[in-house]
């Protein structure tokens, strides 16, 4: 049907339909990049994300990916347009992008790249992608490490820069960035996947456009946006007017101690604002959140706690005001270091719907691990002398709810990763999976328990191979909920040949660990909810049964720092 017959006021069934097909554009791009892209980090973990933006960057549609991603690909269309305006744009065009400064990103790991889509030859929208690079150049394998000094120690950064113009890639900016990366070769692979994936966007656009024409689906995408301002702002309102806080912290650095996350949650009708003054002073490491990755977290918070079910759309958008303290903890300026600064995001998401839960008592879960942590094994396979960086984001345990038992193992929050199967592990890695479990008693003991942590103990097989990680919930546990007890502690140790141990901190770079040496990653648990006391008889015999209760801890190693085994989690 050509456009000049439908393109006019749209009704609401076709109103809806567009509303469906732009989802459905950003979900297709979204499984052509996992698809075609090389990397066990995308492919199999679907680290990545997919959006579309109308012409002048504001969201449309958001696959059901990943939260934080959102900050990089908001951040960087804007970043495209305020660069090269609108005239600079052409069909065919592509732009790549991950520095948090002047670039728009979030952490230098997630590349971002973005196309516009020309309809007639005027610009009606932009397909964007990020995804997470296993590396990026960055002084220590991974470039997440959490104790890095500054951005420069991360990788590579590139502002808005021109990858394809009129279709034809730019060999020289591919050069640019292989030449500063481990791996080139899936350095290459993954954005040729990246930019597969703006086409598969562009080209769901073009059949969009031709079916309604393009003052319809500027009219519907107007529409849609007014509707879920509409519908948040219905949401808002249903909250009692008021101001609810909640506070939390991030373990920082070496004498940094406990950073504290302050958020006040300031309800006046249909207004919703976000004040995190109060937040601690940026670390010396790399928990460090730039404005783009802030907002994204407290989109995805209040959605969450409000309206689950609201589009992924910048009417959600409107409805939010967010007052960071410039240079803080949650508003890093250069030169801070940002690769961990999910440790940090995390903490916030938890804050604001903490704060939520006192003005909607019963209705949200406990606090969950709202950790995230992250392990890099990097060496050289002497099998075939290729060099390897093996990342992986490890799931803990889910807060419980007010009616049931917290999910086990699960990604919480602004994370959403898939864990990397252990047979892709093994094949792709010299490393061998050794456990992989939950954590018996690691959810906080309530009512209804916690969800557990995990376990996974990696050896690595053949060569030498280097540790870097960041997580949280090392020293404090997550608290529990209406008389819940906290959950369990996360811990990173390393159990060395000959049988020595070493704990260590919760943000780490660049330990150097011999072969056969073995890495336990194991992850914090959720809060309970309710009293212990009030717990069925029937679920603790489950929780017997299935192992899931407390064993007795192990001895740690003497020069650990804190212990992740006390009994916090334990009934009192």
């Amino acid at each position: 049907m050509s456009s000049r017959r439908r393109d006019g006021p749209l009704d609401a069934m076709s109103l809806a339909v567009v509303g469906h097909r732009l989802a459905a554009i950003a979900e297709a791009m979204g499984e052509a990049l996992v698809r075609s892209a090389f990397s066990p980090n995308i492919k199999e973990r679907r680290d990545c994300s997919t959006a579309i933006f109308d012409s002048a960057g504001e969201l449309l549609a958001q696959a059901e990916h990943i939260p934080i991603h959102l900050g990089s690909m908001l951040g960087v269309v804007r970043s495209v347009l305020d660069r090269f305006g609108r005239e600079g744009l052409n069909r065919g065009d592509a732009f790549v992008a991950n520095d948090p400064y002047t670039g728009g990103g979030t952490h230098l790991p997630d590349v971002t790249v973005v196309s516009p889509f020309f309809h007639d030859g005027q610009l009606e929208c932009f397909t964007a992608n990020v995804a997470h690079h296993a590396d990026i150049g960055a002084a220590v394998p991974g470039g997440i490490s959490g104790d890095a000094p500054s951005i420069d120690e991360e990788g590579l950064r590139l502002g808005p820069t021109r990858l394809a113009a009129a279709g034809d890639v730019c060999r020289e900016v591919v050069e640019l960035f292989t030449a500063r990366c481990r791996m080139p070769d899936q350095r290459v692979l993954d954005l040729t996947g990246q930019l597969a994936a703006n086409r598969v966007g562009s080209a769901g656009l073009a059949l969009l456009y031709e079916a309604y024409g393009p003052r319809a689906v500027r009219s519907a995408a107007s529409q849609l946006l007014a509707a879920t301002e509409a519908r948040l702002r219905a949401a808002i309102r249903a909250v009692p007017d008021g101001r609810y806080c909640a506070e939390d912290s991030v373990e920082g650095l070496s004498g940094e101690g406990l950073i504290p996350v302050r958020v006040a949650v300031e309800i006046e009708g249909d207004r919703l604002r976000l004040d995190l003054a109060g937040s601690g002073p940026a670390s010396r490491g790399a928990i460090n959140v730039p404005r783009n990755a802030t907002l994204a977290t407290a989109h995805y918070a209040v959605k969450a706690a409000l309206d689950p079910g609201l589009p992924s759309n910048a009417g959600l958008h409107r409805c939010l005001e967010v007052r960071t303290p410039p240079g803080s903890l949650v508003d890093a300026r250069p030169p801070r270091a940002v690769g961990a600064r999910t440790d940090t995001c995390q903490v916030i998401a938890g804050c604001i719907i903490r704060a939520l839960a006192k003005a909607l008592p019963g209705r949200l879960p406990a606090p969950g691990n709202d950790a995230s942590t992250a392990i890099v094994l990097a060496g050289v396979d002497p099998s075939d002398g290729r060099e390897y960086v093996y990342v992986e984001a490890v799931a803990g345990g889910a807060g419980a709810r007010a009616d049931a038992d917290g999910l086990d193992g699960v990604q919480v929050h602004v994370t959403n990763t898939s864990n990397l199967p252990v047979e892709v592990l093994e094949h792709s890695y010299p490393l061998l999976v050794e456990k992989y479990e939950f954590a018996p008693g690691s959810g906080g003991d309530g009512t209804f328990r916690g969800g557990l942590g995990l376990v996974r103990v990696i050896r690595i097989a053949r060569g030498s191979a280097s540790v870097s990680a960041h997580g949280d919930r090392h020293q404090h546990p997550a608290p529990g909920a209406e008389g819940g007890c906290p959950g369990g502690l996360g811990r990173f140790l390393v159990t060395y040949p000959d049988g020595s141990r070493r704990r260590l901190p919760s943000k780490v770079s660049g330990v150097d660990l011999p072969e056969g040496s073995r890495v336990e990653v194991r992850t914090p648990g959720g809060g309970g909810y309710g009293p212990p006391g009030r717990r069925s008889a029937r679920a603790s015999e489950e929780d017997r049964a299935n192992g899931l209760t407390p064993s007795e801890p192990e001895p740690e190693p003497g020069d650990g720092g804190p212990s992740g085994e006390v009994d916090r989690h334990r009934r009192p």
